[in-house]
């Protein structure tokens, strides 16, 4: 690995993958963030409304489908598209693994606003064998998760013939990454699923245990099947300017939308990821494999937007970053069938030694955040 670099402007390390930088050591996800300033973004909301006036039902049907965990971003997306551009969305869900109080709430906070919302839970039996196995393996125990929450909506859509989904960001443009196409900022497609959402085939989990009738569920319908059903996929980051702490505060405020109890493991907010369980040690393993934890992440979305200082966000990375998942780990393990004392050696085999090394039995990153 070449040497670890920072992003001068929102302090993201050059080790988050996909991630690249120009000569100033600006990366690419605050180029993005300058370009932002100089689109017309009421041209951009007059193009979603076209996009809306073209899907809207015209017999109370839904006509369009919203990704929504229940967190901030996609509860702020549901609420505009019902109340402000008279669309009728229907809600869905791939379960967490975990489901937390705080996350089962809110999603009652939205839908109690008028919502339909369908919750899919998938084969416990098997989603904890996955999240043991790919924790195990891969450092990442919502590997299945993520091919679950990409493949549920689109099925959704071709089963109930809704023409449109609206995502929430792309990613790879706001926050560093890979971006495939000129489109790709706009346009959700197969290609984009594939490569830098999933990852991975389901067809390749099935072993001894897991049989291919259990991975119907993980599996993203066929390039074929996507083209005879026409269906449309946007991004609203496209569309409308995106800031993950201004969309809080919307739904903070339209529907009094419930923060965390106390401050989140790893971090120094309580409004952000917190209707899983296991997100926490999912970030810590963020951490250990790429040099960034979960606090240095929220800090660089707010750098992004001006919503804190360079010092005060060094001071939260500093405090909390490397701050081990103590919140919930007993369920966790439990739920991973893990014994607290293999878990250390589960972390440190994923660990990127590259950019840690060992000292004192300790480790330490060969960079500074």
């Amino acid at each position: 690995m070449e040497k670890i670099i920072s992003c001068k402007n929102c302090l993201m390390p050059s080790s988050r993958p996909r991630i690249s930088f120009n000569e100033n050591q600006i990366c690419n996800g605050c180029l993005n963030q300058i370009e932002k300033q100089k689109i017309d973004w009421k041209d951009r909301k007059k193009e979603f409304v076209e996009i809306c006036d073209k899907f809207r039902s015209k017999n109370n049907k839904y006509d369009c489908i919203v990704p929504w965990s229940g967190g901030k971003d996609s509860s702020y997306i549901a609420h505009r598209l019902k109340f402000e551009f008279n669309m009728n969305p229907l809600l869905v869900t791939f379960s967490p693994l975990l489901p937390t109080e705080i996350g089962s709430l809110n999603r009652l906070k939205l839908t109690n606003q008028g919502f339909d919302n369908i919750f899919f839970t998938p084969n416990q039996k098997i989603s904890r064998y996955l999240s043991r196995r790919f924790f195990i393996e891969r450092g990442n125990p919502k590997t299945h998760w993520d091919a679950g929450i990409n493949s549920l909506p689109v099925k959704i859509a071709i089963e109930k013939n809704i023409k449109l989904i609206f995502y929430a960001e792309h990613g790879e443009s706001e926050y560093g990454g890979k971006i495939l196409t000129t489109e790709s900022q706009k346009i959700r497609n197969l290609e984009e699923v594939l490569e830098n959402q999933i990852g991975d085939h389901p067809s390749n989990w099935v072993d001894e245990y897991v049989s291919h009738k259990d991975i119907e569920c993980y599996l993203y319908p066929d390039e074929k099947k996507l083209n005879e059903k026409n269906i449309s996929a946007f991004y609203f980051s496209y569309f409308f300017y995106w800031d993950v702490y201004e969309n809080y505060k919307y739904v903070k405020e339209k529907f009094n939308f419930q923060n965390n109890s106390i401050r989140i493991s790893g971090t120094f907010q309580d409004y952000d990821s917190m209707d899983d369980k296991i997100d926490p040690l999912y970030y810590y393993m963020q951490l250990a494999k790429f040099g960034f934890g979960r606090a240095l992440r929220d800090a660089s979305r707010l750098l992004k937007n001006g919503h804190i200082s360079i010092d005060k966000a060094k001071e939260y990375i500093k405090k909390y970053d490397n701050e081990f998942p103590d919140e919930n780990i007993v369920d966790v393990l439990e739920y991973l069938q893990i014994q607290k004392s293999d878990l250390a050696e589960i972390i440190d085999r994923h660990r990127n030694k590259e950019i840690w090394i060992k000292k004192d039995n300790n480790y330490k990153l060969t960079f500074e955040k």
